[in-house]
């Protein structure tokens, strides 16, 4: 029916997301690769759970990040960083003798990016299921879900034993497929298995094909089509610099526009996108409103240097929709 929100209400209990928290350096000059020395800048506080938790905090959704860090000033900088947007990090670990994972990027002169990843063999991949973790699970309203933790064995475990007790309370969950070259391994059908417990899908570009086990020729009608078989009540497809478009089951499409922004730092655009618009829809906004609100968190982001540095309050994001034009439909 028009108006279903497929999303647990916030008061339920806050988005739970999992994986990998980084700190971000980012080469200043363009080119491929880090073969050769490169002038950096950075830390800056990262990774794709963690931007996307970060922005669902500052829209003033209830949110909860569950991870590891080293003990160290990247692991302070990011704790402090997400409990100061209002994350419960309680279910953080502080690991004694790991240091804090690391991502090194470097743009490419057509815009795409190389990575350099410390992650699985640093604190980001000792994460396990502790009393911690149990407490912020048990009590829990929603599961997000990022693509780039689904090739680690340990934290696909834990994914697959929280899911099924947060929806056992009435609670829901959502995927960013999120695919990265430099992560992507064999993941047994995990992608496929998390499909199947998923509410809402926020895809981009080919990720949309992914997720119906298809290939672009299939056209993004059957596409959707295929998805929505599978038991997923809404998708927002993640249409970059065009804007979003939302399906809903009940054939509902609404379209946003994008904002017109310089891009300055593309890295964590879409998941600053998700983090806004799950907070927005389990608060109870419209979907149209829900997009407009995501739309502006990933323009927002993009204009400012480094991965979650545009994060924005909601009342920095209404500024931001009011001042900022946006494309045509």
């Amino acid at each position: 029916m028009a108006g279903f929100n497929p999303l647990a209400p916030d008061h339920l209990g806050p988005t739970a997301c999992m994986g990998e928290i980084l700190a971000e350096i980012v080469a200043t000059t363009v080119g491929a690769g880090f073969a050769e020395p490169q002038p950096l800048i950075g830390p800056y506080s990262s990774g794709a759970p963690a931007i996307f938790i970060d922005q669902c905090g500052r829209m003033g959704g209830s949110a909860a990040m569950i991870g590891a860090v080293g003990d160290d000033d990247f692991g302070r900088m990011n704790t402090d960083r997400l409990a100061r947007d209002g994350v419960d990090v309680s279910a953080i670990a502080i690991h004694s003798s790991l240091p804090t994972g690391t991502a090194f990027v470097r743009y490419q002169n057509d815009g795409c990016r190389d990575f350099v990843f410390n992650m699985w063999t640093s604190a980001a991949g000792s994460l396990s299921w502790t009393p911690a973790v149990e407490d912020v699970i048990a009590r829990a309203g929603h599961l997000h879900v990022v693509g780039t933790s689904l090739g680690h064995d340990h934290i696909w475990q834990m994914i697959e034993r929280a899911a099924p007790l947060i929806k056992a309370r009435g609670g829901t969950v959502s995927l960013d497929p999120n695919q990265r070259k430099e992560l992507m391994k064999d993941t047994d059908g995990r992608f496929a298995k998390m499909i199947a417990q998923t509410d809402l899908l926020l895809p981009s570009d080919d990720e949309l094909f992914l997720a119906a086990n298809g290939v672009p020729e299939m056209g993004e009608a059957d596409a959707i089509h295929a998805i929505f078989a599978q038991g997923v009540c809404e998708i927002v497809l993640k249409r970059g610099d065009v804007g979003a478009t939302c399906f809903q089951s009940d054939g509902t499409v609404t379209n946003a526009p994008a904002f017109i922004v310089k891009e300055v730092d593309p890295t964590g655009a879409g998941d600053c996108f998700g983090g806004a618009y799950v907070a927005a829809r389990r608060l109870g906004i419209s979907v149209a409103d829900a997009l407009t609100y995501a739309c502006a968190a990933g323009a927002r982001n993009v204009s400012m240097r480094g991965p979650m540095e545009g994060a924005g309050m909601r009342a920095q994001l209404n500024r931001f929709i009011a001042d900022t034009p946006r494309g045509a439909l």
